[in-house]
């Protein structure tokens, strides 16, 4: 009786062993991961003073932005510092200070566990030369500190949207005195783990 048992145990272990490849296939399948892009563009609002007595004139914008993104497979948190040179101001408005430029990119797949938390936190830079030079320093504001003359608001939630890129989900940081936005794109990008 044992022995007879055993031959059907044995004589289930090649049918086992059929079905392996399909079941990892399948588990591979489930286990949907994504890795993020972040894209920047920069505007002025229409009332802009740099809009409204600068058009065509030169000049350069820099920014910091705090950036947090971590997971079990990637963990990155720090300060991104992009400039921006030989900006040229356009001549009305509708048409971006810096035109969609990509910031940072994840090169791991990781587990979803929601955006990556960005802020910007200070925009800085100058146009034209001479008499009519405006300077821009806006910061956003911070517990037991005057609000600063020219306040950064950061964390302005837009609409969602898709582009050739893909799906992005949209957020803002707009100066109050000078005017300037500086929209943020995160594009999650679906990869498998």
């Amino acid at each position: 009786m044992r022995f007879r048992a055993f031959w059907h145990l044995l004589a289930l272990v090649p049918f086992a062993v059929a079905l392996a490849p399909a079941g990892t296939a399948l588990g591979a399948a489930a286990e949907l991961g994504v890795r993020h892009r972040i894209d920047v563009m920069i505007s002025a609002e229409p009332d802009a003073p740099i809009l409204s007595r600068l058009k065509g004139a030169k000049g350069e914008l820099t920014f910091t932005l705090r950036l947090s993104a971590n997971s079990k497979e990637s963990k990155f948190f720090g300060m991104l510092r992009p400039s921006f040179p030989d900006i040229v101001v356009p001549d009305g408005p509708g048409k971006p200070l810096v035109q969609q430029t990509k910031l940072w990119e994840e090169d791991v797949c990781h587990q979803r566990r929601g955006l990556p938390k960005v802020t910007v936190t200070q925009l800085g830079g100058h146009f034209a030369d001479g008499e009519g030079r405006i300077e821009i320093s806006a910061i956003n504001r911070h517990i037991g500190v005057l609000v600063p003359p020219d306040e950064l608001t950061p964390g302005i939630k837009l609409d969602q949207g898709s582009d050739s890129f893909g799906l992005f989900y949209a957020f803002r940081a707009q100066s109050r005195n000078s005017r300037l936005n500086v929209d943020l794109k995160i594009y999650p990008i679906d990869c498998f783990l």
